[in-house]
């Protein structure tokens, strides 16, 4: 599969030995839940004045954190995002997303 939106900032190259290298492609493996070490923050800028509950620190695959910001969405009862390692949870949700994180394994998660 030839996914051109990944280089659309990549000028062409005359050069025949030339092989473009995709920066991300080593899949971070995922950290275990009991070493990830998550932050809880509330958020209000660039969202119109709108809180949400902003979690950062996740190391692993896209595949990873799509699941737990679906978990934690599901549980808090909203919407939100997952993507370029952040989780946003629409709402201040703070507490109760530490709760859910420490009750799932993340032990080392903490509100800053």
């Amino acid at each position: 599969m030839n996914d051109w939106k990944k280089r659309l900032d990549i000028v062409y190259s005359t050069n025949p030995d030339y092989h473009y290298n995709k920066e991300n492609e080593e899949m971070n493996d995922t950290l275990p839940k009991e070493k990830q070490q998550l932050r809880v923050s509330l958020d209000k800028r660039n969202r119109k004045g709108k809180a949400v509950t902003l979690i950062t620190g996740f190391t692993g695959t896209d595949d990873d954190l799509q699941e737990l910001g679906k978990m934690l969405k599901m549980k808090c009862g909203v919407g939100g995002s997952a993507k370029e390692g952040e989780i946003i949870v629409q709402g201040d949700h703070r507490e109760k997303v530490l709760d859910i994180l420490q009750k799932e394994g993340y032990v080392k998660s903490r509100i800053i």
